[in-house]
């Protein structure tokens, strides 16, 4: 019997596939038995990776485009169209906080660079959206696929900090839902739009805000901690179920979500 998790066969585009979320996603679905399309702007990085699945035994594709760049992207999926003739899952894995977009402890808002704020902004919503945009046409004529964004704790309350990734990411959860209905009802029911919203794991983007060089926690760490009811930090492949989830049969009456994947960071009050 064919399990309503299967998803083996479906060619799966991870944009930022070679970065810490994207290569544990694109691994997994690979594990699945779909085949994945690593797509990222680093040339290097994204033959790598594609190697990497190679190795582990799928079939996998490097694709060097820019996510904010539409162009690239409709040349990428000309070449992904030619190569497997379909695309299935979206996965929406590029983006990130920039370092000059994070307002220092001394500062307020308004010392904020307006340079770095339209940076940050352009690539985690623009960087969602386009890609969305070109990909997602792709299954509306086909009448069926997955789009997977994913969002950030920092939508669910304020985050000192990051006002900058904070609107973006708010921006990609509401975008989600109307994509999610323009696809519904003016394409197909079998197009899907969902969204997950990780938690907080230590990765190299954010390891210099939540690690002291000795590997301790930060304040700001600690401050998580103390909010999050399973009292630790996520691991990269606790988000992969949720993926594999929204991609496969299982998920066939579920658009416009946004799941948390948070150990209950999201639900707590603190008190």
């Amino acid at each position: 019997m064919e399990s309503l998790f299967d998803i083996g066969g479906k060619v799966a585009v991870v944009t930022g596939g070679a970065g810490t979320l994207g290569s544990s996603i694109s691994e997994a679905l690979t594990r699945h038995g779909a085949r994945v399309v690593i797509l990222g702007r680093d040339p290097v990085n994204v033959k790598q990776q594609a190697e990497k699945l190679t190795v582990m035994g799928g079939e996998s594709l490097a694709v060097v485009a820019d996510v904010m760049e539409m162009e690239q992207l409709r040349s990428a999926s000309e070449v992904i169209l030619d190569q497997w003739g379909k695309i299935d899952i979206l996965v929406n894995a590029a983006g990130g906080n920039i370092p000059g977009a994070t307002i220092p402890v001394d500062q307020s808002v308004f010392d904020m660079n307006i340079d770095d704020y339209r940076k940050v902004v352009d690539l985690n919503l623009n960087g969602t959206i386009f890609p969305s945009l070109v990909f997602g046409k792709s299954m509306a004529l086909s009448g069926s696929g997955s789009i997977i964004n994913l969002s950030s704790m920092a939508t669910f309350s304020a985050l000192t900090r990051v006002m900058g990734y904070s609107v973006a990411k708010s921006g990609i959860e509401i975008f989600t839902k109307w994509l999610a209905m323009e696809l519904a009802v003016k394409f197909s029911e079998k197009v899907r739009v969902n969204c997950i919203a990780p938690g907080f794991f230590i990765s190299k983007q954010n390891s210099g805000v939540l690690l002291h060089p000795d590997g301790s926690y930060t304040q700001r760490s600690l401050q998580v901690i103390a909010k999050t009811p399973m009292k630790r930090f996520g691991r990269m492949e606790e988000l992969n179920g949720a993926v594999i989830f929204l991609s496969s049969e299982a998920a066939s009456f579920i658009t416009g979500a946004v799941i948390p994947i948070d150990g209950g960071f999201s639900s707590y009050s603190g008190v």
